[in-house]
C-alpha cells in the first residue's frame, strides 16, 4: 500500500468514536512480544494501525469484505466489525488470545486470529508463506468447518474493505 493511501487508511479505519475493545496504546515491546508468543512476524500494516489505535471498531464504512460466494455470514460478504489489538485489557480478546481460540474452535495452527465471535473468523494465514512471510487473509467458519480466502496479503484486504450497508443481500439466517 503506497504511503499516501495509507495515510488515507489510517486516517479513516477506526470508528472514531468507539473504543471498546482497545487495548493500551501499542509499544514497540507489545509488538514483539506478541510476535514471539504467536511465532509470526505480524504485517507492518497491520502493525501501523494498532499503533493509531490498539483494537476496537473500524469504521462503518470499512465493516464489510465482499466474498462473491456465500458463507454462513451472508450471500456476499463477511463482517469486520472490529479488529482484535494486541493486549491483555480483562474481558477484551485480543490477538494474544489466538493459540487459546485456535485450539478452541479447531482452527489450523498457523494461523493470527484479527475478528471474530467464535463460530466464525477472519485471520492471518501463515500456511503457505511460513512464518516469516506475507500472510492471506482468510475467512474460517468453526461449525460446520469452512474456509474461504478472503485476499492474498493485509493490503488488498484492507484496501477491499467496504461498507455492510452497502452491500446487496442481508445477512443469512443463522
Amino acid at each position: 500500500m503506497a504511503g499516501g493511501c495509507f495515510d488515507e487508511v489510517r486516517a479513516s479505519f477506526w470508528d472514531g468514536g468507539d473504543h471498546y475493545g482497545a487495548q493500551p496504546p501499542l509499544s514497540e515491546e507489545m509488538a514483539e512480544d506478541a510476535q514471539r508468543l504467536l511465532g509470526v512476524r505480524l504485517p507492518p500494516l497491520l502493525l501501523a494501525l494498532l499503533r493509531v489505535q490498539n483494537g476496537g471498531a473500524v469504521a462503518a464504512h470499512r465493516d464489510a469484505f465482499p466474498t462473491g460466494v456465500p458463507t454462513s455470514w451472508s450471500e456476499d460478504h463477511v463482517p469486520f466489525g472490529e479488529l482484535m489489538g494486541i493486549g491483555r485489557r480483562e474481558r477484551m480478546t485480543s490477538l494474544l488470545d489466538t493459540p487459546y481460540l485456535v485450539e478452541e474452535w479447531g482452527l489450523p495452527p498457523a494461523v493470527v486470529l484479527l475478528a471474530g465471535d467464535g463460530h466464525c473468523w477472519v485471520a492471518l494465514d501463515y500456511r503457505d508463506c511460513g512464518p516469516q512471510g506475507e500472510p492471506s487473509v482468510t475467512w474460517f467458519e468453526a461449525d460446520p468447518y469452512a474456509e474461504l480466502v478472503l485476499a492474498p496479503d493485509l493490503a488488498s484486504f484492507v484496501g477491499g474493505l467496504t461498507a455492510a450497508a452497502s452491500m446487496q443481500s442481508l445477512a443469512v439466517d443463522g
